[in-house]
């Protein structure tokens, strides 16, 4: 199947976008079989803020060892 530049609505900002061919194989080089949700401002600014995209945040954790102490 031929691929095609799709017209896509970004999910934060409902701006039309276009997700091109180029994209598209790059997706598929990836194994990536979703098309994006969000236009490439919105996925930028979603990247600068940390979110999503498997990193920048951590669940803590740890702590340990501290909770008894003699008597």
């Amino acid at each position: 199947m031929a691929l095609a530049d799709q017209t896509l609505y970004c999910r934060d900002c409902n701006q039309e976008f276009v997700f091109t061919v180029g994209e598209q194989e790059f997706y598929a080089s990836r194994g990536l079989t979703n098309s994006p949700s969000r236009c490439p401002s919105c996925r930028a600014a979603r990247k600068g803020q940390g979110g999503g995209y498997g990193g920048g945040r951590s669940s803590g954790g740890g702590g340990g060892g501290g909770g008894r102490r003699g008597r």
